[in-house]
């Protein structure tokens, strides 16, 4: 799916920002939202507490904690784009 949707995009030379992070893995310039594994963690405490019988409308509505930043430095490099130092510190992760 991911390589369905950066792919094209890429072939256009279009820069472009994606919500997970394997559309940048795929070929995507970049990406930056929510860590799926911490969201799913989160599910799974919650289903846990049902499971033991809490209420569902009792439980507290939790928003994601964790966001990553995904640069891809090959895409950048395609595009002809410069990435500046200061987002690179910033990404979590720097594909080469």
């Amino acid at each position: 799916m991911c390589s369905e949707v950066s792919e094209p995009v890429a072939r256009l030379a279009i820069p472009a920002m994606y919500l997970a992070r394997e559309f940048a893995v795929a070929g995507g310039l970049m990406s930056y939202g929510t860590n799926f594994a911490d969201s799913y963690r989160q599910a799974g405490v919650y289903t846990g507490r049902i499971i033991r019988g809490e209420k569902p409308a009792d439980l507290p509505v939790q928003r994601s904690t964790k966001f990553e930043l995904v640069i891809n430095f090959k895409t950048a490099k395609t595009l002809g784009l410069a990435v500046p130092n200061a987002m690179q510190l910033l990404a979590d992760e720097v594909i080469e």
